[in-house]
């Protein structure tokens, strides 16, 4: 079976084609294409310019993945969206558009989580086989586990996502969004030496960011007034951008792992899997690591392909449901801002 997927939840527009085998087997990717809206430095993107330019590229897409995977419309048994969650323009741009799709080419309609899709195809690629998962995207930070067909929740943040902690600093800094903020970051934390204090809020399995932003966006407006740097009166160092941006990374990053380690504690787990665009975070990765390997376990990730948002991951989910004989009717093809990862039967898994 050949699916196609559409995701456009945020600024990335993504179009996948995806092969599941007749005879089971690992998937096949036949396409993967994306395109980003990068709006100016030290500006966010808007829910209605994001969507204009998933209008203004969705065609081009599509034909590309197609031409790409070498197939035709013919060859296709479903087309898969991201019904959720999600800004509400950019959602609603690319369900009309899978809803076009579906009346024009005659095919069935899949609404997929977007949560559920990022797990999946991280687990696909992987072989990770039963992990806890950790979520974490501009507008997600989740802890996660399966168990009795439900992805359940055991841990999140309680006000803004880590990325969206991470990009919002990033345009205090007026950093560039190209190729995009967060990376920009890691980048300028690589050269940081300094590590400053700064709120550290875990709250039993849940998290806080907003306090860690009010306090870093405070230190960068006093380094503004004193651009070649000030000093730290507690050590006397000379303080960085770069260092603030390393700080900054090590903090929250550290709340993520204690959070993470507490999961696999509870439910007897060896295994992490970390998926959303914060993801490919490199450091991110080295101390989730390093906790893994103490307990005797291992991390699993992807690279910038399947981490960042793209819509091979929504065709693959998709395609996981509708082998289990799941559609939306054109009448539900709707989509929503709040779409819950445990709101989603897992009903391909045991």
């Amino acid at each position: 079976m050949i699916a196609l997927g559409l995701e456009g939840s945020a600024n990335k527009l993504g179009v996948g084609v995806i092969l599941h085998p007749p005879q089971g087997g690992p998937a096949q990717i036949l396409a993967n294409i994306r395109h980003t809206f990068v709006p100016p430095p030290g500006e966010g993107f808007l829910p209605k310019d994001t969507a204009k330019h998933h209008r203004s590229w969705v065609v081009r897409l599509v034909r590309h993945a197609l031409r790409e995977a070498g197939i035709v419309v013919a060859d296709v048994d479903c087309i898969c969206y991201t019904k959720g969650p999600g800004m509400g323009a950019p959602l609603q741009s690319v369900a009309v558009s899978a809803r076009i799709l579906s009346l024009l080419w005659h095919k069935a309609l899949v609404g997929v989580n977007h949560c559920v899709g990022h797990i999946e195809m991280g687990r696909e690629i992987t072989g990770a086989q039963n992990p806890v998962v950790l979520y974490v995207s501009g507008g997600n930070t989740q802890v996660i586990a399966y168990a009795s067909q439900r992805y359940r929740i055991f841990g999140e943040v309680l006000d803004i996502a880590v990325g969206n902690c991470l990009d919002r600093f990033a345009r205090t800094l007026n950093i560039s969004n190209d190729p995009a903020p967060g990376y920009n970051i890691e980048q300028m934390a690589k050269k940081g030496r300094h590590l400053l204090d700064l709120p550290y809020t875990v709250k039993g399995m849940d998290c806080t960011f907003a306090g860690i932003l009010t306090s870093i966006d405070a230190l960068a407006a006093k380094l503004e007034q004193n651009p070649t740097g000030w000093t730290d009166k507690t050590t006397s160092d000379v303080i960085t951008r770069e260092d603030l941006c390393f700080s900054l990374q090590e903090t929250v990053f550290a709340m993520l792992v204690e959070i993470t380690e507490r999961a696999m504690a509870h439910v007897g787990s060896s295994q992490v899997l970390i998926v959303g665009g914060v993801g490919c975070n490199e450091r991110l990765q080295e101390m989730m690591g390093i906790m893994a390997r103490e307990r005797g376990g291992n991390v699993y990730a992807t690279d910038e392909r399947f981490c960042i948002d793209n819509g091979i991951m929504i065709a693959h989910a998709g395609l996981l449901a509708y082998q289990m004989g799941f559609v939306t009717p054109l009448q539900d093809s709707t989509c929503t801002q709040r779409f819950r990862t445990d709101e989603v039967l897992v009903k391909w898994r045991g």
